[in-house]
């Protein structure tokens, strides 16, 4: 993780973020976090990289590289918008399929061995077992009781109200914020106000990779 991150400052990144090791498993242990929060800050207070706008600023390889990604990316520019743009690419769902196939040919590349990634494919050591953040089956409990308790109290018809407001403005081309700030402040709940938008736009569809 902490190579991860020297590489991205190093290539100008301008803002960074390290996960927490177990993030993938649960919501983080206060002990995978604090590694993650040191990380970023040996980064950004004992070898003063940030102090520098482009580290590798000149470099032939980089440069390189560099360039050649702009020709890739202008590459892909050109292909959206033959498709008419970014939002009718989007609707065709080109940039989920492409997303997909690439990792689709990673993941293969990387069980077939193609793609060494050490301590995954290569170099493997035995993998401690990570305790992962466990809670209270009590809380589960409380919050069921609370929002059960919420829903009782306050005013449905203004939660119905806002919730249909949210709707018509999300089928137009209006800012959502307002309308969900009207639905938060009549306490609607997360869930009623996702229910208003898979309604409107569906949901996310897996394209199939072959």
């Amino acid at each position: 993780m902490a190579v991860q991150a020297l590489a991205a400052i190093l290539g100008g990144t301008q803002s960074l973020h390290t996960n927490s090791f177990d993030e993938a498993y649960a919501v983080p242990t206060e002990d995978a976090v604090t590694i993650a929060l040191r990380t970023q800050q040996l980064l950004a207070y004992e070898n003063g990289i940030g102090d520098v706008i482009d580290p590798l600023g000149g470099s032939f390889f980089i440069e390189s590289l560099t360039d050649s990604l702009e020709k890739e990316a202008e590459k892909y520019i050109d292909k959206i918008d033959r498709l008419n743009g970014a939002v009718a690419s989007i609707e065709q769902g080109f940039q989920q399929r492409e997303i997909q196939e690439s990792s689709y040919r990673q993941q293969k590349n990387v069980e077939e061995s193609k793609t060494i990634v050490v301590g995954v494919n290569k170099f493997v050591s035995p993998y401690p077992k990570i305790p992962l953040l466990k809670f209270n089956p009590e809380q589960e409990d409380k919050q069921v009781e609370q929002l059960t308790r919420v829903k009782k109290t306050r005013d449905n018809n203004l939660v119905q109200k806002t919730l249909k407001n949210l709707e018509e403005v999300a089928r137009g081309k209006e800012n959502t914020m307002p309308a969900f700030l009207e639905c938060a402040e009549a306490y609607a709940s997360i869930g009623e106000m996702c229910d208003v938008l898979r309604r409107v736009f569906g949901i996310q569809k897996e394209y199939l990779v072959i």
